[in-house]
């Protein structure tokens, strides 16, 4: 008798087959919107390298990148910056939510439940459609900075800051979080936030996106996917990073307590926050990018303690245990000197992968099968069932 296709390939199949913990390494998808790259590009965006990108692009360019599949023409970019400015503006519903927030609140919860009532007002909630899906993305792109600015400043006590009608995204975004600033500083700071959006905008099958990927196979809708993807951001171990860094600048206070600070950190095995990476095990590109931007900060607003200190350990953490910083690492010194609230460091990182986020969640749904994977299981062997009665 002929075996079957499935009967031949289970007759092959290994007893346990293998198994990676935390899926490292394992390919479980396909996708054309980013590639890590451990070579000198470091990553590319739909085939183009980051340094590029970060160099000669806005953030507009690049999230009109993400999500429409090219990079725009002049009158492209024209239009979808203007789109993005005209739908700055909360829908009504958002603002009473936001002054209802009580102080204490953690700034990723707030933001979670802030874009699904979004859904809940959105023209396109219940349309799936791939024209729809990227009208919602729009739209999130650009609520999401104001809902972010205006939480935070409700929950300290202090009124929401009105939108800028009229500057780039990251102008925008900077003016809402940290106040705009004027001269050669104003224009460098809103350059190195915008370098940092597009940096932070995507990066492959990480955490957030995968749990936005896994939620979208289900066929549900873009804001619940979303939803998932700044749940899953919110654990320090993915999204907290930056913010951790710049505590972590803060404790060491001053450049010369640097090596003593290490050398203590290490001795009583706690982690160096800013330094290694799951995928990039031959340093991340990007940092090299923001560390210039955070430098330039440090010499135009005559403050360069944060970047020494951050300096400092890089050398000793290279000389110590081979480790190279991350995005993080710099993006944390850039950011303490914008003077960007720590607690809004995860938020702002929001802002930047939504552009990721939306992009994967209508690749999966264009090319859908649902994501279910398997469990090894682990636990006892098979066992007779007892009555209530008979057992002790």
């Amino acid at each position: 008798m002929h075996q079957t296709m499935q009967e031949q390939l289970a007759a092959k199949a290994p007893a346990h087959p293998d198994y990676s913990p935390g899926l490292e390494g394992v390919i479980a998808g396909e996708s054309a919107i980013c590639q890590v790259d451990e070579g000198e590009a470091g990553l590319r965006y739909r085939g183009y390298a980051i340094g590029d990108l970060a160099g000669h692009s806005s953030f507009e360019e690049v999230a009109y990148l993400l999500l429409f599949g090219h990079l725009p023409t002049g009158t492209e970019l024209e239009e979808f910056s203007d789109l993005l400015r005209r739908n700055r503006p909360l829908p009504e519903q958002v603002p009473n939510f936001v002054t209802s927030l009580r102080p204490g609140m953690h700034p990723m919860d707030v933001l979670r439940s802030g874009i699904s009532l979004l859904g809940l007002n959105d023209p396109d909630a219940q349309d799936g459609s791939r024209a729809a899906t990227l009208r919602k993305s729009v739209r999130l792109l650009a609520q999401i900075p104001q809902l972010i600015a205006d939480s935070y400043q409700v929950m300290a006590g202090r009124h929401p800051a009105k939108p800028d009608t009229e500057g780039s995204f990251a102008e925008n975004l900077l003016g809402l979080v940290a106040g705009r600033r004027e001269g050669d500083v104003g224009a460098a700071m809103a350059q190195a936030l915008n370098v940092s959006l597009i940096l932070y905008a995507e990066h492959e099958f990480n955490a957030s996106t995968f749990a936005a990927r896994v939620t979208a196979s289900t066929l549900t809708d873009l804001h619940g996917a979303i939803t998932a993807a700044v749940a899953t951001l919110k654990g320090p171990l993915h999204g907290g990073a930056n913010e951790a860094v710049a505590a972590m600048l803060l404790e060491i206070g001053r450049p010369e307590h640097v090596e003593f600070w290490l050398r203590e950190t290490l001795t009583q095995k706690r982690r160096v926050m800013g330094f290694g990476h799951r995928v990039l095990r031959q340093g991340d590109a990007r940092s090299a990018i923001i560390q210039r931007h955070a430098e330039r900060l440090s010499d135009l607003c005559g403050n360069h303690t944060w970047y020494q200190i951050a300096a400092t350990l890089d050398r000793l953490m290279l000389e110590e245990k081979g480790l190279r910083p991350n995005l993080d690492f710099y993006t944390a010194v850039a950011y303490l000197l914008m003077g960007i609230p720590r607690e809004l460091s995860t938020p702002l990182f929001v802002c930047s992968r939504i552009t990721g986020w939306c992009a994967h969640v209508i690749e999966q749904q264009e090319h859908n099968r649902l994501i279910r994977p398997r469990a090894l299981y682990t636990g006892p062997a098979t066992k007779a069932y007892e009555p209530l009665e008979r057992r002790a």
